[in-house]
């Protein structure tokens, strides 16, 4: 098996300050053929969105993806709703996790997996506004070290 390529399109900065990741999972994503270019050409946003799981399938809400500009009448609108692709053992699991309280499901990246695009999906836990200070406070002592270190070499 020969090594496969990665190639990351978009990023949710916001879910890790907003939440605990927990768990992470590799989903494929139901899309069409017009969306799969747009995607290539990295025009998709997935700030905004979020994971449900209804009636045993898993679908994303809210993930933008632009219209592919020589798609014409084959493209669909940028804000539906696509499905998820898991294993059925995998989305049963994820559906008994979520009936616990305070977990959530949130895209964290969507990426190339070879030719084939897919979505980390991350099993999550929201932050109170205390650990996002906490985490924000840590983020400022390391860039003040790493400052000071620099300062030294010179």
């Amino acid at each position: 098996m020969g090594k496969e390529s990665f190639k990351l399109v978009a990023n949710n900065k916001k879910a890790y300050h907003d939440y605990f990741i927990d768990d992470k999972y590799e989903a494929g994503i139901e899309l069409f053929g017009t969306e799969v270019k747009s995607i290539r050409m990295g025009k998709c946003s997935i700030k905004e969105s979020f994971i449900r799981i209804e009636k045993g399938q898993m679908y994303i809400y809210g993930m933008h993806i632009s219209p592919y500009e020589k798609g014409n009448i084959f493209n669909k609108d940028p804000l539906r709703v696509r499905k998820l692709l898991l294993h059925k053992q995998e989305i049963t699991k994820l559906d008994s996790k979520l009936a616990e309280k305070g977990l959530t499901l949130v895209p964290l990246q969507v990426y190339f997996k070879g030719s084939l695009v897919k979505v980390e999906v991350g099993l999550a836990r929201g932050k109170k506004l205390y650990d996002k200070r906490q985490d924000i406070a840590k983020k400022d002592q390391k860039r003040e070290i790493e400052r000071d270190y620099k300062m030294k070499l010179r």
